[in-house]
């Protein structure tokens, strides 16, 4: 079989293949990230923090606004799970060869959904812990949120990991600011947590990423550009008064969800040796898509 060493057209053998990785591909990235998440490296939510110590008299109305803001993006999983599902399908209307496929990654996205339901959680729980929420006004505010459907305009494979593989990081790096000036320690942790969460995650979705594009070289291409070009973090479009809201917690800890662009670039350029012009265009259009004003 003929191997591609560096980024461009792929070889004539792989020009008509399914844009799906191969099995063996998704299977190395999952084995990755479960390696680098061992249960002792896991938090519980019931016993590995000390509720009774929280306490949301120590933050300010923009922290306690940033707090409410995180558990609704935490907690609109169900929705984004179930888009994963539909486009990475287990059931007798795929081939054979694509649910061989899909069976691996959903390995992957079963082990993600349960720690994205922690941080759910552990939000949730501290809201109402520290005095934030009463525990039906927040559920109901929640299922507000959670019952709009929630939709990507992508078809490509590579589109949702790309798509995820930003959401990520700026997920984490808006954690780290927002860590850094709260006092409550109970909250901090919390953070902490969470971001190394969506760290770990954020490099199962660049290990994807730099496999489709030594799997399918300049054919990947295209499919991430579109995802920067119409790039919004998820429920910008359903929550009531989001940018306003976004603008916000932007003020309340430095956050540019374009600050993950960098990263994007960073594992653009790791996955080859040698350049494409349309890769080099590719890594000129993200840099340009970068901003120096607050956006979420």
């Amino acid at each position: 079989m003929a191997v591609m060493d560096a980024i461009g057209t792929p070889p004539a053998s792989r020009r008509e293949a399914s844009p799906l990785l191969p099995a063996a591909d998704i299977e190395q990235a999952v084995t990755s990230f479960m390696a680098a998440a061992p249960t002792a490296r896991r938090f519980d939510v019931e016993t590995d923090f000390s509720w009774d110590a929280s306490d949301c008299g120590r933050l300010t109305d923009g922290q306690r606004s940033a707090v409410r803001f995180i558990t609704l993006i935490e907690d609109h999983l169900p929705g984004y799970f179930a888009l994963y599902n539909q486009r990475f399908p287990l059931d007798d209307q795929v081939s054979p060869e694509d649910f061989v496929r899909n069976r691996e990654l959903y390995h992957f996205t079963v082990r993600w959904a349960q720690e994205e339901d922690s941080h759910a959680r552990a939000l949730f729980r501290y809201q109402v812990a520290s005095g934030l929420a009463e525990p039906e006004q927040l559920r109901l505010e929640l299922a507000t949120e959670g019952r709009r459907t929630f939709t990507l305009p992508y078809e490509h494979p590579v589109s949702y990991f790309t798509y995820t593989l930003v959401q990520e990081k700026a997920t984490q790096l808006y954690y780290q600011g927002l860590r850094a000036v709260v006092t409550d320690e109970v909250l901090r942790d919390i953070l902490n947590r969470l971001g190394r969460d969506e760290a770990r995650h954020f490099t199962f979705m660049a290990d994807m990423l730099e496999r489709y594009l030594r799997t399918y070289g300049d054919a990947a291409v295209e499919p991430i550009r579109d995802v920067i070009a119409q790039f919004r973090m998820p429920l910008a479009d359903t929550i009531k008064g989001y940018w306003r809201w976004a603008l916000r917690i932007a003020d309340t800890a430095r956050y540019d969800h374009t600050d993950a662009y960098e990263h994007l670039i960073r594992v653009i350029n790791h996955a080859a040796d040698a350049r494409s012009d349309r890769v080099n265009e590719l890594t000129r259009f993200i840099a340009a898509c970068r901003t120096t004003t607050h956006q979420f």
